[in-house]
């Protein structure tokens, strides 16, 4: 047996002993926030064309569900993605 198909059969056999994922359950995806902790209810699409919930303060003071970072102005941003997360909020002061 030559050494490529005792690699390829050895593959085989790994792969078939490893459960398959699909590949979305590596994604998450943010919760939608409660618009009652909230002090405003707008909202902005993504580069993805996603709607997301605008950088918002919360009226409990608790991190708001599905918030991705807090903004330097004390806002929280439900950003998706890492890019442009707070510009107009001052930056980002930490990741959640």
């Amino acid at each position: 047996m030559k050494l490529g198909a005792i690699c390829a059969a050895g593959l085989t056999a790994l792969a078939l002993a490893l459960p398959c994922a699909p590949a979305f359950a590596f994604q998450s995806s943010p919760g939608q926030p409660d618009e009652s902790n909230l002090d405003n209810h707008q909202t902005y699409r993504n580069r993805d064309g996603a709607t997301v919930h605008s950088p918002a303060h919360s009226l409990s003071g608790k991190v708001p569900e599905g918030a991705t970072a807090r903004c330097r102005d004390g806002t929280y941003s439900f950003s998706r993605h890492r890019s442009g997360t707070c510009s107009r909020h001052g930056g980002v002061a930490s990741w959640l």
